[in-house]
């Protein structure tokens, strides 16, 4: 794809009340298409044939995505209104849904931010309009066709008036925070190991407040990296404060929910750890993505999980760190079934492959590899003395709880420096969770734990399991007493029902968006159990389980749940009862709107 300046210029003298009809000179990909022939060309169904007044000519891009047409307006203007009209065929109306209007100031786009998505189909031989909400002024204006269109527009238009505007208001696709990412040349990632250097925007708060910063951007994940819809992983070029997240870090994922048609199932899993009061509960928020101007999808931005301070806050080791008490940590490992296709893994002598994510693969040396394996051996044969047996089971009961199949298919635990101790945690990947898994569906139907029936585990996990939450006397005595604890103080059926209404209403425009851009609501996608045939439907299967698997566990464990009174109350906050509320990170909230919160030490949902 390249840019370049056509040799003419395109006028007209069209007046309108937002603002005059700009000109310029038209810019965007070279290479079009010749249907007669299915060849490339510079000479039929050009870029510069969407300004050219005539709905029956048409700009069609040799390739099928990330093709544009754009003007360069000369100087910098406040675009107020844009217009667009469908190529004129049987595809055309279709076309033009959820493509894209960008602003820039570079002629690359690489500081580009969007100034329109379109959410409907167009209607041949007719402009349609839109009201552009961003006080920022451009050089550089463009329409980026949808995935596999071919860009395909009959006509353009921009309204605007010179200057130099603010940024005061930049517009984001919903109500959910908007994450652009552009790359250099425009090289889509394509691995895992290559990060391509590009520029990252995070526009938010109502378009009040953009985070723009250098970085890289490469694929992530194992299955998830097969989707069609790909997952991500970020890396500023220095560390950032993202949105509300508690750490400040450089790297930071994009996770994908293909397969998750509630979009939501990540988020519940870790309010979940919050209320089980595990001691770092990874960050997630859910955001709509672009890429390079295209449309991606709804997905959660989400700590990379890895040793920093908000995140997994150990001793980050030295390569010097190679005996005496600097050896004893940290280290921050997983039990994983992928961990035969990593470069620092062992194999314990129970079976359990693991996989050490730090000390780093590239910095990790004998020393540190050999004892780290040895300690998790002695672990592992003498868990009653080095396994912490209240992380252990607090992130058990997550996973029992959320119904996640793959609980002991990967594994995060960790060991510090000076401390005994093996932990575990923290909890990760539930896109399969809450009875969204045609291995363990129907959930309720099964008479024991999930990771004992069919839970899928690595190496010998379900062995090592069975002998602490089966076996144990003692670690069954405190199951039982971690579960009355944490609902005592506030985990209940209404709870988590009201926090999955709370999603839902926050995910509904974007999830709209993300199921025109993957129509596969009534497909079978990845481990789908089953077909609900809406949003709606595929929200309330979650619903209906939270509210039937909570009293199971109950009954699983022997305990009787007491509801206390005036816990969790509904409210409209005003006045100063504001002073005393926090967000679920522990950020103060001065003016709380609709969510969940803490107030004087409980959680409160407010609507």
């Amino acid at each position: 794809m390249a840019v370049a300046a056509m040799m003419a210029t395109m006028s007209v003298n069209a007046q309108d009340p937002d603002g005059e009809k700009l000109t310029g000179t038209v810019i965007g990909t070279e290479t079009s298409v010749d249907y007669n022939t299915g060849q490339q060309s510079t000479t039929v169904n050009t870029r510069e044939m969407a300004f050219d007044g005539d709905m029956e000519t048409y700009f069609a891009s040799y390739d099928r995505s990330y093709t544009w047409t754009g003007l360069d307006l000369g100087t910098t203007h406040v675009i107020t209104k844009i217009g667009w009209s469908p190529r004129n065929d049987s595809q055309g109306e279709k076309r033009v849904q959820l493509g894209v209007f960008e602003g820039a100031n570079s002629a690359d786009f690489m500081d580009a931010v969007p100034l329109y998505i379109i959410p409907d189909k167009g209607t041949i031989g007719q402009m349609s309009y839109a009201t552009v909400n961003c006080s920022r002024a451009f050089r550089y204006v463009r329409y980026i066709g949808p995935s596999d269109a071919r860009c395909n527009i009959a006509e353009l238009e921009f309204y605007g008036y010179e200057g130099e505007g603010d940024d005061s208001h930049l517009y984001q696709l919903t109500n959910l925070p908007t994450v652009t990412i552009h790359t250099e040349n425009g090289v889509i990632p394509y691995d895992k190991e290559n990060e391509i250097p590009s520029q990252i925007s995070i526009i938010s708060e109502d378009g009040a407040h953009e985070l723009y910063a250098p970085g890289g951007v490469r694929l992530r994940g194992n299955a998830s990296m097969s989707f069609p819809k790909k997952p991500y992983r970020i890396k500023f070029d220095k560390k950032q404060n993202v949105l509300d997240a508690p750490a400040k870090a450089k790297k930071w994922t994009l996770i994908n929910n293909y397969g998750d048609k509630t979009l939501m199932r990540n988020l519940l899993a870790f309010e979940l750890s919050r209320m089980m009061g595990l001691s770092y509960t990874p960050y997630g928020r859910a955001v709509d993505v672009m890429l390079n101007g295209e449309y991606k999808g709804c997905y959660q931005l989400c700590d990379q999980v890895e040793v920093n301070p908000g995140r997994v806050e150990i001793t980050e080791m030295e390569p010097t760190d190679v005996s005496g008490s600097e050896l004893t940590g940290g280290y921050f490992f997983e039990v994983d079934a992928y961990a035969y296709d990593e470069v620092s893994y062992f194999v314990s002598n129970k079976g359990n492959p693991v996989t050490i994510k730090s000390p780093d693969e590239d910095e990790i040396t004998t020393e540190q590899y050999n004892y780290i394996k040895q300690y998790f051996n002695k672990m592992e044969n003498q868990w009653q003395t080095y396994l912490d047996l209240n992380t252990f089971l607090r992130h058990f009961l997550v996973g029992e709880l959320s119904g996640n199949t793959d609980t002991y298919w990967s594994t995060y635990m960790y060991k510090e420096r000076d401390d005994d101790m093996i932990y575990t945690g923290p909890v990760w990947d539930f896109d399969l969770a809450f009875e969204n898994d045609n291995r363990t569906y129907p959930i309720m139907s099964l008479t024991d734990w999930i990771y004992s029936t069919k839970g899928s585990c690595a190496g010998n996990m379900r062995t090592f399991v069975n002998n602490i939450v089966k076996v144990n006397a003692n670690a069954k005595a405190q199951l039982k007493e971690i579960w009355g604890e944490v609902r005592e103080a506030g985990l209940t059926e209404d709870y988590m029902t009201r926090y999955v209404n709370f999603l839902e209403e926050e995910l509904q425009q974007s999830q709209t968006l993300n199921f025109l851009r993957w129509p596969i609501m009534n497909e079978y996608v990845h481990q789908n159990p089953r077909l609900w045939g809406s949003y709606e439907a595929e929200v309330q299967n979650v619903r209906r389980y939270i509210q039937e698997r909570i009293p199971w566990i109950d009954n699983k464990l022997g305990y009787t749940y007491e509801p206390p009174t005036g816990l969790i109350p509904t409210l409209s906050p005003t006045g100063e009862e504001n002073e005393n509320w926090y967000s679920l990170d522990g950020r103060r909230v001065n003016h709380p709107t609709k969510g969940v919160f803490i107030q004087n030490g409980k959680k409160v949902v407010v609507e």
